[in-house]
């Protein structure tokens, strides 16, 4: 493991090895969502209330006569007539999490970045493989961008996001929506992404593990979203970002990760072809954040410095 000397993220991951210990494990996907679920209410129950959101969850059509696409929808409750608009991807290594989860998260947003967020309950996997997910959130973008007028929001400024596997869909349908040009996105905001389907390796003496998000769980979580073996040729660039061999067009972007990371060297390297490419990036490397910091250690400096650099970043695409 990738040693970690900041006191402040050594106490936050001493919280999360508390409070789920053991750490995260897909042997039993089902019950580890449960789990997770569990937690995720027990620690909103003692987190602050958020005031001055108004939240509302509407219904996109779905892709291809599949099922509605649930969209939650956050909203300032003072704005004015029209603001820009965020679809943001909850994380989860493609087989966990919800909207729930990032419940929070999202109206911090919204008035963080006085914009109205969309929040996306994609299908999961595996009982839903490439490219349900993904097809899911190209619906809901698609929806957001005609549903513009009943929101109030400003088509031309829409900008996507997500953390992790949320990242990675987000990187995923940023390509997407690249090469359908349906839809015009703004800016993406990736989070320490989700995106090499070859980063596989198991670890040993050689290859150092990671907190929060094994190279264990990243093969088991790859597995269920390709529904075959990843690393072997002919995955979908759509499906891991880090395989598509055109790059250029996408729009401005960020890319936070940390060192002792799991996804911190595809991260980096997607960032470099993205600035080769002529695509305005900006990349944030963090000392000891290990992955998911900003959540078990968010009042760290780190953790307050790397949210209000992409809050800033993203809040000047979004109103210009």
């Amino acid at each position: 493991m990738h040693p970690i000397t900041d006191p402040q993220l050594v106490e936050g991951l001493a919280e999360f090895e508390e409070a789920v210990p053991g750490g995260i494990t897909l042997d039993d996907i089902p019950a580890t969502r449960q789990f997770l679920d569990g937690l995720t209410a027990a620690m909103a129950a003692e987190a602050p209330e958020v005031l001055g959101v108004v939240t509302s969850d509407h219904h996109a059509p779905g892709p291809n006569g599949a099922p509605e696409v649930m969209v939650r929808i956050y909203q300032p409750e003072s704005r004015p007539d029209t603001l820009p608009a965020l679809l943001w991807i909850h994380g989860g290594g493609y087989v966990l999490g919800n909207v729930q989860r990032d419940d929070l998260m999202a109206k911090g947003m919204a008035l963080a970045l006085n914009c109205v967020v969309a929040s996306v309950e994609y299908r999961l996997a595996p009982d839903h493989p490439f490219p349900a997910p993904l097809d899911d959130c190209y619906a809901a973008l698609k929806w957001l961008a005609g549903s513009a007028e009943q929101f109030g929001i400003n088509s031309g400024r829409i900008a996507i996001g997500g953390a992790s596997a949320g990242g990675g869909l987000a990187a995923g349908l940023g390509l997407l929506a690249r090469d359908r040009a349906e839809v015009d996105v703004c800016y993406q905001l990736l989070i320490y992404p989700m995106i090499d389907d070859t980063n596989i390796e198991q670890a040993g003496p050689d290859v150092p593990d990671a907190p929060l998000w094994t190279r264990a769980n990243n093969l088991v979580g790859w597995r269920c979203y390709l529904g075959q073996e990843p690393g072997i040729d002919g995955i979908s660039e759509y499906a891991a970002a880090s395989r598509a061999k055109d790059v250029s067009g996408l729009p401005p972007t960020y890319i936070g990760v940390g060192t002792p990371d799991l996804f911190r060297d595809e991260d980096i390297a997607y960032a470099q072809r993205l600035m080769k490419a002529g695509v305005p990036t900006e990349l944030h490397v963090y000392a000891d954040g290990f992955h998911g910091f900003d959540l078990f250690a968010a009042e760290s400096d780190v953790a307050l410095r790397f949210t209000a650099e992409h809050t800033q970043l993203l809040s000047r695409a979004l109103h210009g």
